[in-house]
Formats: structure tokens, C-alpha cells, sequence
């Protein structure tokens, strides 16, 4: 059984790492409501730059002009009524970076070095007060190395198209299931095969495979890990 929010008065940090489409975002809010600790989206972050860049028709492979570009955005995650607002320069950008132009591009730019330099810092700043819940390709193992508790979710390419396919808005493109599936493998290839921070799992990490998991399943168990830790490192 969890101990109650009272209780944890030790606070840890918790990494949640992934390929696209395991439900991380979803499940990093749910265990920062359960631990009340804050969420960092860093996912949305590197998704309102591509946003941005494309809106400035800056290509990814014109990296001067996109390094030269991040100095006129700031990117701010704001807690909202309906969960966490995406600001870039005061703009919310909430729905506009859940496109899919964004989805098919943002790989691109991630792989960028200066721009990961910048946003991980950004993040690791977030994170010096402990008690934060962040979630990305490579947070336990590049930007909280030390992170308490470490999670690879993971899932099949075919589960986390089903997934996305099902959060797609109404209006707009018009994509299959079967592209997603063939989109999201060519982002793993994508994540795995850069150069700078590619998707892999710490070492140290707990490998959950959510293929069959609830999303109130992945939570619980990510809460448990975590009480566990808080125990072990308040005594």
C-alpha cells in the first residue's frame, strides 16, 4: 500500500523514458498528481520548437538557423485546469504542437546537438528541488543521470499506434492505422540511431512493458516503485 501524501516528506526525482506512443506523458501526470509532484513534459518542449522552426520555415538540417532561432523562444509549462499548457513566447501552443506535421518532424530536430544542450539544461534546472516527475527518450540517462527512480515503458508498435490513432483529433488529416504503425517504427529507428542522446534504456532503469497495462495499472506500480525508494533513502 502507498503511504499517504503526508508521509513523503523525502522527495525524489522519477525519470520516465520510452519510445513514441507508450503513454508516458499520460502516465508521468497521473503519478505526479498521485506523489504531488510536478510534471515536466519535456516531449512538449522539443514539440513547440519543431512547432515554431516550422512556422519560420527553419529546416532542421539548417542548424545555424535553428540554434539562432532558439534564442528568441521561450518555452514555459504551465499547470492548467485541464492539465499542463504549452507557452512559447506567451502563446499557448497546447493543441497546435499535437499535430502531426509536428509528430513526422520533431525526430529531426530533436537529434539537433546545441538545441538538446539547451533544452536539457532548461530541464535539469527544473529538476534541482526534487520532486519532479519528467518524461522523455533520455532523461535517466542524460539529463537526470542521478534520477531515484528510472522507468522504460515501452509497448508494441502496433499497441502504440492504437493508441495514438485513438487520440488524433476529428478534424484535420486524414491518416490510417496502418501509417501510424509505419511512422512510429520509422521514429524509433529515428530515436535509436542518433547520434546525440539516442533512446535506450539506463541501466539502472525498470523495464515496464505497458502492451497489456491500463494506464491506472502503469501508475500504481510506478508509485509503488517510488515509495519503495522514498523508504529505503528516508530511513
Amino acid at each position: 500500500m502507498s503511504s499517504s501524501n503526508g508521509e513523503r516528506e523525502f522527495r525524489i526525482n522519477i525519470a520516465i523514458d520510452g519510445p513514441a506512443g507508450a503513454g508516458k506523458s499520460t502516465v508521468a501526470r497521473m503519478v505526479a498528481s498521485k506523489l504531488s509532484y510536478v510534471y515536466v513534459d519535456t516531449g512538449a518542449m522539443y514539440r513547440a520548437v519543431t512547432w515554431d522552426m516550422l512556422n519560420q520555415g527553419i529546416e532542421a538540417e539548417d542548424v545555424t538557423g535553428v540554434l539562432e532561432r532558439m534564442k528568441a523562444i521561450d518555452i514555459e509549462l504551465v499547470p492548467g485546469e485541464d492539465g499542463q499548457r504549452v507557452t512559447l513566447s506567451g502563446y499557448d501552443v497546447t493543441d497546435e504542437i499535437r499535430s502531426l506535421a509536428v509528430n513526422r518532424t520533431v525526430s529531426r530536430y530533436a537529434q539537433i546537438e546545441g538545441l538538446r544542450a539547451e533544452l536539457s539544461a532548461a530541464q535539469r534546472q527544473m529538476a534541482l528541488r526534487k520532486g519532479v516527475v519528467m518524461d522523455g527518450r533520455d532523461i535517466g540517462t542524460t539529463v537526470l543521470p542521478d534520477a531515484e527512480v528510472k522507468i522504460f515503458m515501452t509497448a508494441t508498435v502496433e499497441e502504440r499506434a492504437r493508441r495514438r490513432f485513438r487520440e488524433l483529433p476529428e478534424s484535420g488529416e486524414v491518416i490510417t492505422l496502418q501509417q501510424l504503425e509505419r511512422e512510429i517504427a520509422e521514429r524509433d529507428e529515428l530515436d535509436r540511431s542518433r547520434e546525440v542522446s539516442p533512446l535506450m534504456c539506463a541501466d539502472d532503469a525498470s523495464v515496464l512493458d505497458t502492451t497489456n497495462m491500463t494506464i491506472n495499472e502503469v501508475a500504481d506500480e510506478i508509485v509503488r516503485l517510488a515509495d519503495r525508494e522514498i523508504a529505503r533513502l528516508g530511513k
